[in-house]
Protein backbone atom coordinates (compact mmCIF):
# COMPACT_ATOMS: atom_id res chain seq x y z
CA UNK A 1 0.00 0.00 0.00
CA UNK A 2 1.30 3.33 -0.45
CA UNK A 3 0.19 6.14 1.28
CA UNK A 4 0.69 9.86 1.02
CA UNK A 5 0.33 12.57 4.15
CA UNK A 6 -0.75 15.70 3.68
CA UNK A 7 -0.26 18.56 6.04
CA UNK A 8 -0.16 22.68 6.07
CA UNK A 9 3.61 22.26 5.16
CA UNK A 10 4.72 18.47 5.25
CA UNK A 11 6.51 19.00 8.30
CA UNK A 12 4.54 17.91 11.12
CA UNK A 13 3.77 14.61 9.49
CA UNK A 14 7.06 14.09 8.78
CA UNK A 15 7.90 12.14 12.74
CA UNK A 16 4.39 10.21 12.54
CA UNK A 17 5.46 8.93 8.65
CA UNK A 18 8.76 7.62 10.75
CA UNK A 19 6.78 5.75 13.38
CA UNK A 20 4.01 4.20 10.48
CA UNK A 21 7.20 2.83 8.44
CA UNK A 22 8.45 1.68 11.96
CA UNK A 23 5.21 -0.29 12.10
CA UNK A 24 4.61 -1.97 9.39
CA UNK A 25 8.22 -3.05 8.71
CA UNK A 26 7.47 -4.71 12.37
CA UNK A 27 4.14 -6.23 10.82
CA UNK A 28 5.82 -7.21 7.86
CA UNK A 29 3.33 -5.02 6.01
CA UNK A 30 4.25 -3.91 2.34
CA UNK A 31 4.03 -0.21 2.51
CA UNK A 32 5.67 2.73 0.98
CA UNK A 33 4.84 6.27 2.61
CA UNK A 34 5.67 9.89 2.37
CA UNK A 35 4.74 13.54 2.94
CA UNK A 36 4.21 16.53 1.28
CA UNK A 37 2.81 19.75 1.80
CA UNK A 38 -1.24 20.96 1.14
CA UNK A 39 0.36 23.10 -1.72
CA UNK A 40 2.00 20.13 -3.44
CA UNK A 41 0.00 16.72 -3.27
CA UNK A 42 -1.44 17.22 -6.54
CA UNK A 43 2.26 16.65 -8.04
CA UNK A 44 2.71 13.57 -6.12
CA UNK A 45 -0.69 11.74 -5.82
CA UNK A 46 -0.55 9.96 -9.03
CA UNK A 47 1.97 7.60 -6.93
CA UNK A 48 0.07 6.98 -3.94
CA UNK A 49 -3.26 4.95 -3.70
CA UNK A 50 -4.63 7.21 -1.26
CA UNK A 51 -3.99 10.21 0.88
CA UNK A 52 -4.35 11.12 4.93
CA UNK A 53 -4.59 14.53 5.91
CA UNK A 54 -3.31 15.62 9.35
CA UNK A 55 -6.49 16.63 11.34
CA UNK A 56 -5.29 20.43 11.22
CA UNK A 57 -5.71 20.36 7.23
CA UNK A 58 -9.52 18.46 7.98
CA UNK A 59 -11.03 22.43 6.34
CA UNK A 60 -9.46 20.40 2.97
CA UNK A 61 -10.56 17.31 2.78
CA UNK A 62 -13.11 17.80 0.07
CA UNK A 63 -10.85 19.74 -2.05
CA UNK A 64 -7.98 17.18 -1.59
CA UNK A 65 -10.14 14.47 -2.14
CA UNK A 66 -11.59 16.16 -5.28
CA UNK A 67 -8.03 17.13 -6.97
CA UNK A 68 -6.54 13.88 -6.19
CA UNK A 69 -8.89 11.61 -7.19
CA UNK A 70 -7.84 9.34 -4.27
CA UNK A 71 -9.62 7.93 -1.24
CA UNK A 72 -8.93 10.59 1.46
CA UNK A 73 -9.16 10.33 5.46
CA UNK A 74 -8.57 12.87 8.40
CA UNK A 75 -6.45 10.80 10.84
CA UNK A 76 -8.40 11.36 13.88
CA UNK A 77 -6.65 14.41 16.25
CA UNK A 78 -6.03 11.55 19.26
CA UNK A 79 -4.45 8.60 16.55
CA UNK A 80 -1.63 11.41 15.38
CA UNK A 81 -1.03 13.22 18.39
CA UNK A 82 -0.39 9.61 19.79
CA UNK A 83 1.36 8.36 16.60
CA UNK A 84 -1.27 5.53 17.00
CA UNK A 85 -0.25 3.35 14.25
CA UNK A 86 -2.68 0.55 14.61
CA UNK A 87 -5.75 2.88 14.56
CA UNK A 88 -4.23 4.56 11.36
CA UNK A 89 -3.43 1.56 9.55
CA UNK A 90 -7.22 0.26 10.50
CA UNK A 91 -8.43 3.67 8.60
CA UNK A 92 -5.93 2.94 5.69
CA UNK A 93 -7.36 -0.57 5.43
CA UNK A 94 -11.21 1.12 5.31
CA UNK A 95 -10.32 3.86 2.92
CA UNK A 96 -8.68 1.15 0.43
CA UNK A 97 -11.53 -1.24 1.38
CA UNK A 98 -9.19 -4.23 2.99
Amino acid sequence: MKVLLVCAMGMSTSVLMKKLEKHAEAEGIPFEIAATSVNTYKEMCDHYDCILLGPQMSYQRDNVATGSGLPTAVIPPADYGMANCPNIFKLINQLLGE
